[in-house]
């Protein structure tokens, strides 16, 4: 049994703040090291996703991928059917987590620069390549693991704070699609 990554990832974090504590910061030599970590981290991610954009478009997977994403929590709107590609569907989660990775960046460069914090450093420089390497895309292009069980797409959504995520799971059975199609509900197909 795998301990769940938010467990991880809250166990690392709470370790790194004690050990931060213990980092004199203060030390330029000792900052620039944390720096240098930082970048290295984030070049190693943006190595791995470059990586991962030639595997997806080197196998360039046509098979049909058709399933129903739940309409935003707290929304009216009915589910709607999404038709698309394997190629198309990986292509658009690895652009998210391109978005999600320099979201980060651009949070750390203002927490860093503009508020002078230098804590999270250390922290940000483990806990993205760690999320990075446990990623679906990397587990299926570059671990070589077939997409069944847990990595079926269309994947789950990423629980955001305690699991709690944003809106439900997307669903695949042959049943929610039948009835997305007679609702009417999307279908046309992504490019």
């Amino acid at each position: 049994m795998a301990i769940n990554p938010q467990i991880t990832n809250l166990i690392i974090i709470l370790g790194m703040m004690q050990v931060s504590k213990r980092i004199p910061f203060e030390d330029p030599q000792v900052l620039l090291g944390v720096r240098i970590l930082y970048i290295v981290t984030n070049l190693v991610i943006a190595g791995l996703y470059l990586y991962l954009q030639n595997k997806i478009n080197a196998k360039k997977d046509l098979t049909t991928l058709k399933y129903v994403e739940p309409p935003p929590m707290g929304s009216a709107d009915e589910p709607k059917l999404i038709t698309t590609t394997v190629h198309s569907y990986d292509s658009q989660q690895l652009r998210a987590l391109w978005k999600s990775q320099l979201m980060g960046v651009g949070m750390m460069g203002v927490m860093h620069l503009y508020f002078q914090y230098t804590n999270p450093l250390l922290i940000q420089s483990i806990i993205p390549l760690k999320g990075a390497f446990e990623g679906n895309l990397v587990k299926i292009h570059l671990f070589g693991q077939p997409a069944i069980g847990d990595l079926k797409r269309p994947w789950k959504a990423a629980g955001g704070l305690m699991g709690m995520g944003g809106q439900g799971e997307p669903k695949s059975d042959k049943k929610s699609i039948e009835q997305a199609e007679r609702a009417g509900s999307g279908g046309v197909k992504e490019e």
